[in-house]
């Protein structure tokens, strides 16, 4: 996945460098329960302040999008995780954020394929898109993701 999305980026000439519509500001809900407890195991390698660092920040963050009486709202405030605009967890950042940023398609048997302009960092609009399929990806997320819960007993949902 990495690999695809860096060999299509150099493509573009395009390297994410932060801009003002950061994605690390956007609320994402898309995640797994392998993705979770992959993240939770690149959070067991940091040492006990960045860890209070980190679940400090993250209170702040649930307490401004998660509001009493109020659907949750993406309120652009900056992911827990990132600390001088990158992501202290990279390596095991989720799927979501591995493939944010190129312009993209998505394949459902039987339907048009859903399609992204990539961000506005990018400055994608006007240039040749190259195909960029990232069906394969959701497609073997899903197969790990039910051997995870298998092997974990999670239940679906």
């Amino acid at each position: 996945m990495d690999e695809a999305w860096g060999r299509i980026a150099a493509l573009y000439q395009f390297q994410c460098s932060g801009c003002e519509d950061n994605c690390c500001q956007s609320l994402f809900f898309h995640h797994t329960h392998v993705e979770k407890a992959y993240l939770r195991h690149g959070f067991d390698q940091l040492d006990p302040a960045g860890k209070n660092e980190i679940l400090s920040r993250a209170e702040d963050y649930r307490q401004k999008t998660f509001m009493e009486n109020e659907a949750a709202q993406s309120r652009k405030i900056m992911c827990p995780l990132n600390e001088n605009s990158r992501c202290i967890l990279y390596p095991y950042r989720p799927m979501i954020c591995r493939l944010h940023g190129l312009p993209h398609e998505i394949r459902k048997p039987g339907f048009p394929p859903l399609t992204g302009k990539g961000c506005k960092a990018g400055q994608f609009h006007g240039k040749a898109y190259i195909p960029f399929d990232r069906t394969p990806f959701y497609q073997n997320m899903a197969r790990i993701e039910a051997d995870y819960r298998q092997r974990s007993k999670k239940q679906a949902g």
